[in-house]
This record gives C-alpha cells, structure tokens and sequence, in this order.
C-alpha cells in the first residue's frame, strides 16, 4: 500500500480535535443506539489512541518531560470539573482525557529512565493503570502510549500490539453492552491506516498557538456542551 504521509503533527492533533468534538456532541444530544449516534463515536475513537500516539512521539522529542508532565497535570486539574460535570452532570471524582496522558506519559518515564528491576517497573504501570480508572480512556491508553513507545522503530510489533490491544478493548466492550450499542469502538482500528499512512511525522509549525490550542479548547468545549446540554433538557 502507497503511503501518502500528507499530514504532519500539527494538522493530525486538529483532525483528532474534530473527531474528539463530534463524539462528545453526539455523548451529549444524539442516542448511542441511533445510526448517527454510532457513526459519530465511530470518528471519536480515533481521539484517544491518536492522542496517545502523539504523546509517545511527544516524549521521545521534548527537551523537558519534567516540563511536559507540568504542563498535562496543569490542564488535568483545569479540565476536572468541566470534564466531571460533562460526563456526570456534577462535580464528582471523575477527570478527563489529559490526566490519562499524564500518567501515561509517567507510565513511559518509568519504563524508559526508571532505576528499578522491571518487576518494579511492570507493578508501577499497574498503579497507573488503576489511577487511570478515574480518567478518560483508562488504562487502554496508557497501554497504547506505552507500546508505541517501545515498539516505534518496529511498526509490525506496534500495529500487532495496538489490534491486540484494541481486540481486548472491544470484546470487553461487548461483553458488558448489546452490540448495537458497542459497535462503533470498531472505530479504533481507524487509527492504523490514520497514522501509518497518513502521518508524515513532521512537526509542522512551531508557533505556539499549536502547542497550546488543545489545552484551552478541552476544558472549554466540555463546559460549553455541558452548560448547552443543561439548557436544552432542563
């Protein structure tokens, strides 16, 4: 298969963006069960492994993981209660997506620069993953970010790991939900033709409105849509 490569960091992180608000529009006003309901989650769920994927890139190029870790940790707390309301209509113990990347990225620290036996190392990322229950996307991506850390100059072992992965992901999902209501996590699998093909793995500009669009624009379309949605089914 021809690889376009068309896209570099800069537009993948829009695209996924645009996925990300579509799958919470369609989580806030439009039912699971319905067709629309399920196409758009099809598209969002190639917001969270992306994103996953982009941290992992993130760390191995960032002068500062010290800095970077700041930084998710900042915009976790800033995004809980816009995040915790969205998702349960109240302030509650429940964060979103950047604490997930968070510990994700600590999850890859650990591994890559931890002065401990890997034993240690493996039940520290088992602490992470359980920490992860209270976040978006828990433990899967943490999982993702740390296989394609490991396996990135080996793309058969990453794309084996991510459908493995995935595979688990989805057969949890059904397990627990009608398949007319968990069909649209097929939409994970996306994110290998997404990035093998699509991501040419350049940065794109490097003014810093790329670099920090996304922290603003999450806590703040999450409260927007959750104030909206509180109007409209008050």
């Amino acid at each position: 298969m021809t690889k376009l490569h068309s896209l570099n960091r800069n537009e993948l992180k829009y695209l996924v963006i645009i996925a990300m608000l579509i799958d919470h529009i369609a989580w806030a006003f439009v039912p699971t069960a319905s067709l629309l309901g399920q196409i758009m989650h099809i598209i969002g769920r190639l917001t969270g492994p992306t994103m996953a994927y982009m941290l992992a890139d993130g760390y191995y190029y960032t002068h500062s993981v010290k800095k970077y870790a700041c930084r998710l940790g900042i915009f976790a707390l800033l995004s809980w209660i816009p995040f915790s309301y969205f998702e349960l209509g109240h302030i509650g113990l429940q964060f979103g997506v950047i604490y997930t990347l968070l510990l994700s990225l600590l999850a890859i620290w650990l591994w890559d620069k931890g002065r401990c036996p890997q034993p240690v190392k493996v039940l520290g990322i088992i602490g992470l993953c359980i920490l992860s229950l209270f976040g978006d996307w828990a433990i899967f991506d943490i999982l993702y970010a740390l296989f394609f850390f490991c396996y990135r100059n080996n793309p058969q072992k990453k794309w084996t790991a991510f459908c493995m992965l995935t595979l688990f992901c989805c057969g949890n999902m059904l397990a627990t939900t009608p398949w007319w209501l968990a069909f649209f996590q097929v939409g994970i699998f996306l994110v290998f033709p997404l990035i093998q093909f699509g991501y040419n793995g350049k940065s794109g500009s490097k003014k810093p409105f790329h670099k920090w669009f996304f922290y603003v624009f999450y806590p703040l379309h999450l409260l927007i849509l959750g104030v909206l949605r509180w109007v409209v089914f008050a």
